[in-house]
């Protein structure tokens, strides 16, 4: 089996989780748009893919699995999702599964205005959060919304122009400097969707932050939830975790997966409160930057995959369960790509 990572980036960790599943018996091949992505060195075979917003994009992953014999394609790029979703249909009729999961799953996940929605109506505890600033204004001056307050892009990622607004003086100066830096950044082709409503205003939750990995097969069947504490972040992303064995949020993962019907794993932050009240931030479905942790406790949810891909069953106790107490921290290796 021959699988293609695109918008592989640096996910070195990926390329090699899946190379160790195949174990010889198929290759990893890469596509990335540009030339000097670290992801290139470890896999077995890498191209350079056009823009993803290219018209020529699909066509030319499309020519490249079938010349390359590829039976699957998973992206870890929010960005890349949806328009792999909306041609999923004509790669599979060329006999190549996309692992991704519907539109309407990926517009809930990307737009997190509409996550936010999609989960107080759902049942779920949510900070509250506006994407209108004088709506958000009289809500502060009705004391319904209390400083401190966090910004950050309605469509974005990997914590791009996140601000904690003390006052209401931060919180207009932050507004205006966000905007600014959404459209000098590739956040500007999703915002350009919705430009005066393209910034998140939403309470700050004090408590513990923990991530999950909430796995689903190929069907959108539950399979587990993995909870792992944040002890410490870098850049946007885990830099320490510890595997926890938490039922009640284990619970708020199953009730996820069961409301919103993902693809494979739905990456997810929550905050539990000191009175133990639960809220859902955000999600993303795809691998998130957390997944490494769940991997180190004996999740191999990459074998999984090829599993699912290949018809076979999986053992969720074997594959899909992690070892609580586990405590990890992120390496910093240096690679040369010239």
């Amino acid at each position: 089996m021959n699988i293609l990572f695109t918008s592989v980036g640096r996910r070195t960790y990926l390329v090699e989780y899946f190379k160790e599943a195949l174990n010889g018996e198929g290759k990893i091949y890469v596509a990335n748009s540009d030339a000097n992505s670290p992801a290139f060195l470890v896999a077995d075979e890498s191209v350079v893919s056009p823009l993803i917003y290219d018209e020529k994009y699909i066509p030319f992953l499309l020519d490249y699995c079938k010349n390359n014999e590829i039976s699957a394609i998973i992206s870890l790029f929010d960005i890349d999702l949806p328009i792999l979703s909306k041609n999923k249909e004509l790669f599979k009729q060329n006999g190549i599964t996309v692992v991704v999961s519907d539109e309407r799953v990926l517009d809930i996940c990307n737009d997190k205005y509409k996550t936010y929605q999609f989960l107080i109506e759902n049942g779920f505890n949510a900070p509250k959060t506006f994407i209108d600033m004088v709506e958000a204004e009289n809500n502060i001056q009705n004391n319904v919304l209390k400083f401190p307050l966090i910004l950050k892009p309605r469509w974005g990622m990997g914590s791009i122009g996140i601000y904690k607004a003390d006052n209401l003086e931060e919180l207009e100066v932050f507004y205006k400097k966000l905007k600014k830096e959404i459209f000098n950044t590739y956040l500007k082709y999703e915002s350009s969707i919705d430009v005066d409503h393209a910034i998140l205003i939403q309470a700050m939750i004090d408590g513990q932050e923990y991530g999950l990995d909430i796995i689903n097969d190929l069907e959108g069947n539950y399979q587990n939830t993995i909870v792992k504490k944040k002890v410490a972040m870098r850049s946007g992303e885990t830099d320490c975790a510890e595997t926890v064995d938490s039922i009640e949020i284990k619970q708020i993962g199953e009730k996820l997966s069961k409301t919103i019907k993902h693809i494979a794993n739905l990456d997810c932050d929550v905050f539990v409160t000191s009175d133990n009240t639960i809220y859902v931030l955000e999600m993303n479905a795809r691998f998130g930057g957390g997944y490494p942790f769940s991997h180190l406790a004996g999740v191999n949810l990459p074998m999984a995959i090829i599993k699912w891909l290949s018809n076979e069953s999986v053992d969720i106790k074997e594959l899909l369960t992690a070892k609580p107490s586990v405590y990890g921290q992120k390496d910093i290796n240096i690679v040369r790509i010239k």
